[in-house]
């Protein structure tokens, strides 16, 4: 096992692209919690009544332990971007026949398999820690009269790796089963960004089947991380959603699980009787 972690981890620190999302990343999770950041300042700064009442509202969703869950949902909309390495590096393996070559050199074919897992997983826990880092920064810079409470919510942790592993993984089944790159990745960003959101809202808002938009691939994941306790002050029957979505989180994550072992038991099965 440890093996196999090794040649991806050689695979990955010497692909450039690698680098390049590792610094994006790095980038935008600072950049869209600073952009939420300066929005909150910017609203409930000032003396004026309305300030103080936006503030009164709101609290300090960056401040601890709050933090833990408003970076986890702002970041998480980033996915895309690991996502999108996760599918060259395995679009690569079938390009460059290297995925034939493992086998040659002594690899079963569940070998290889399990390699691209730990592959998947490894950049699931780069991008954790980046998020771990980024909400740690933001608790301990924007309030520094609750730091005492950092190690409240820290379950936001294995849920953001959850998450990202989960999505991830369905990556990487797309670009498993189709192997050109460039058709996986159009795909990928057309459903991610437009048919799951459109599915979603039909179900959701026409027929009123919530619990059908849950059940969709992403959404599934996505319900871990609910938005944070903040919006829930907004809106008529905004508290008991957020009430209703924070009771369904054990659901999504039985779920989340069982869905991301599909998905590697489908990768197992097709590379058994793949022709290489």
């Amino acid at each position: 096992m440890f093996a196999l972690l090794k040649i991806e981890w050689l695979k990955l620190k010497r692909y450039r692209a690698f680098w390049w999302m590792l610094a994006i990343v790095m980038l935008t999770y600072p950049g869209i919690n600073l952009m939420m950041y300066t929005l909150y300042d910017t609203i409930t700064s000032g003396k004026e009544m309305t300030n103080m009442l936006a503030k009164m509202l709101l609290g300090n969703p960056y401040a601890f332990p709050e933090s833990w869950h408003t970076v986890a949902y702002f970041s998480s909309y980033f996915v895309m971007l690991p996502s999108i390495l996760v599918i060259m590096l395995i679009a690569n393996e079938y390009q460059f026949r290297t995925h034939r070559q493992n086998v040659i050199d002594g690899w079963s074919r569940q070998q290889f398999i399990t390699a691209k897992m730990m592959g998947v997983l490894t950049v699931s826990i780069i991008v954790t820690i980046v998020y771990t880092l980024v909400a740690c920064a933001f608790g301990f810079a924007s309030d520094k009269m609750y730091y005492y409470r950092w190690s409240e919510q820290l379950q936001y942790i294995p849920l953001f790796l959850l998450q990202s592993f989960a999505q991830l993984s369905i990556a990487f089944l797309l670009g498993f089963l189709i192997k050109r790159a460039f058709i996986a990745l159009g795909i990928f960003v057309f459903y991610y960004l437009v048919i799951e959101n459109i599915a979603a809202s039909y179900f959701k808002y026409k027929l009123h089947l919530d619990i059908v938009a849950r059940l969709l691939p992403f959404k599934i994941s996505d319900g871990m991380i609910i938005p944070p306790a903040f919006v829930g002050h907004w809106g008529k029957d905004a508290k008991q959603g957020y009430d209703n979505a924070l009771s369904d989180v054990p659901t999504q994550i039985i779920l989340t699980i069982a869905l991301t072992a599909i998905i590697w038991y489908i990768c197992y099965t097709v590379q058994k009787k793949r022709d290489l």
